[in-house]
């Protein structure tokens, strides 16, 4: 991939704010880069985890902390109108509550000291077709768990000797395979939610006992901890139950554990809310650095594309240190720099009107 091809290529992904076409791009740059060359630049050999390292380890590198955190989580960029393919597929929607058809990918996104950089991402490739029992129709599925994407993703973050201490996801990765990965192979710790009939016992001798109990039985004070032990899990865990107000209005209930036994309950709560900062990095890619605008329609340029949106969001992040701007901010201020030529452009064209 022509690297100098490919720093044109990102800045347009955060620079566009409409679809993201080779022909748009040759426009731009007045035919510097014609339309064939961005297209066998996306054409090249499929980008993975390894060269996002390349493009994010000097950032990483000079904010990294012993203290950091590393959140996994997947996200789907939809593609309602491209052709099925092995990472264009339908996936089931937290969010949405359905399938939705689009790619599907995971990030460990890193977080320290104001900093926010994914340092690794899988695609979920659902190469496996099958007959659906129940409608005898053509499904695709994958030969890889997302939980087995997971452990993949902390293992590329240890193996490039990233510092971090704490390890956050959402209650779908909260299994006791993972837990116990976190704790006792990779010697870290880790904050996750339980679902409400997840069973514990209250004491090492009622897990040996079997004495379980769904977390939702338990009377749990406010603002206080409890350590419980878990099915399988060979550690116990400090449980906090939180209540929150929902964006409709209505209450709800969050269970955390963590393998760190000396937090508080405020502690819990503070460093799981860093997770959040997944919510906003998955908004960004779509919106500041143009991931669902490309009407790339392989699957090797619809990866190289991902990747190349990732790379636009380091490049935010790079930008936010030196402006102390936001990406929303930037980007907003990009659009008024746009909205200013064209109006200029606009008096112009009038001008030449009132002359003729």
């Amino acid at each position: 991939m022509n690297a100098e091809h490919f720093d044109l290529y990102t800045d347009y992904l955060i620079s566009s704010f409409g679809p993201t076409t080779a022909t748009g791009l040759s426009a731009l740059l007045n035919g510097q880069l014609s339309h064939d060359q961005v297209t066998r630049l996306l054409a090249s050999e499929p980008k993975n985890s390894a060269d996002l390292w390349k493009i994010v380890k000097p950032l990483v590198r000079a904010v990294e902390s012993p203290e950091a955190t590393i959140s996994i989580d997947d996200s789907i960029s939809e593609k309602p109108h491209t052709d099925e393919n092995d990472i264009i597929a339908w996936h089931w929607s937290h969010s949405f509550e359905r399938h939705v058809k689009g790619l599907e990918f995971l990030t460990a996104y890193y977080q320290v000291a104001g900093i926010s950089l994914p340092l690794a991402f899988d695609i979920v490739e659902k190469t496996e077709v099958y007959v659906d029992a129940k409608t005898s129709q053509a499904k695709r599925r994958s030969p890889v768990t997302k939980n087995q994407r997971y452990l993949l993703l902390l293992r590329v973050a240890v193996h490039n000797q990233v510092q971090f201490r704490y390890v956050l996801n959402d209650v779908w990765f909260a299994s006791a395979e993972n837990m116990k990965y976190v704790k006792t192979t990779l010697k870290k710790d880790f904050i996750m939610p339980l679902k409400s009939n997840r069973k514990v016992a209250l004491s090492e001798d009622g897990k040996r006992s079997g004495r379980y109990q769904a977390v939702s039985t338990l009377d749990l004070p406010a603002n206080t901890t409890c350590e419980v032990w878990l099915e399988t899990v060979p550690f116990p865990v400090l449980l906090i139950k939180q209540v929150f107000k929902n964006e409709d209005g209505s209450t709800g209930l969050r269970y955390l554990v963590t393998s760190d036994l000396t937090l508080a309950h405020d502690q819990i709560a503070k460093l799981f809310q860093k997770r959040w900062g997944l919510e906003v990095y998955h908004k960004s890619l779509k919106q500041h650095a143009s991931l669902e605008k490309s009407p790339t329609r392989t699957a090797t340029t619809q990866r190289n594309h991902l990747f190349a949106s990732l790379c636009a969001y380091v490049k935010l992040e790079r930008l936010k240190l030196k402006t102390k701007l936001s990406h929303f901010a930037l980007k907003s201020k990009l659009y008024l720099s746009a909205v200013k030529s064209a109006y200029a452009e606009l008096v112009k064209l009038k001008e030449q009107l009132a002359i003729a």
